[in-house]
């Protein structure tokens, strides 16, 4: 399974982690709108991302909830057909919660950078450096610190959990 180290970050100003990931990867970033619906799972989480009418991922990821580095697992199946995908899973799992967001996607090395504007939560910074498959992940681990600090992210702005999570404990 591939596997990735991530860290999530709650932005105090997004305009000038903005700036500095386009000056890092030397472009604009692309702008891309998600809706990721999430579905009961006994392990991990399971969600299916809506990118367009016509293309979606079902993806399976597990992660340790934590703040810092963590290494998340994954497995991405495409579609073209999310509407109907969407249904079926619902169907036969039940729909949990959704989480929109618009993202800005760069691109610096082999780590992707989302600048995430997540709707009722506010501005996010994720990052996921992706590893070989034979990698150890301390060096992920390192390359998702320097790189925390090139974006001027404190330790103190990182969360645990998914925006699902974060979701959630807003409407308890």
């Amino acid at each position: 399974m591939p596997r990735n180290i991530e860290i999530k970050a709650r932005l105090a100003d997004a305009a000038v982690q903005t700036a500095l990931a386009a000056e890092l990867s030397g472009e604009d970033g692309v702008i891309i709108e998600q809706e990721d619906v999430f579905f009961p799972c006994r392990q991990g989480r399971l969600k299916l991302r809506i990118l367009a009418p016509d293309h979606g991922e079902l993806i399976f990821y597990h992660r340790p909830d934590q703040a810092g580095p963590k290494t998340s697992t994954y497995g991405i199946s495409r579609t073209t057909e999310p509407d109907q995908l969407r249904l079926v899973l619902g169907q036969s799992l039940g729909e949990g919660a959704v989480v929109r967001k618009t993202r800005r996607l760069f691109m610096v090395g082999r780590t992707r950078v989302h600048l995430d504007a997540v709707e009722g939560l506010g501005d996010f910074l994720e990052l996921e450096v992706v590893l070989d498959d034979d990698e150890v992940t301390d060096s992920g681990e390192r390359e998702a610190a320097d790189l925390m600090a090139r974006l001027q992210v404190p330790v103190t702005a990182l969360v645990e959990g998914a925006y699902v999570d974060l979701l959630a404990d807003i409407d308890t």
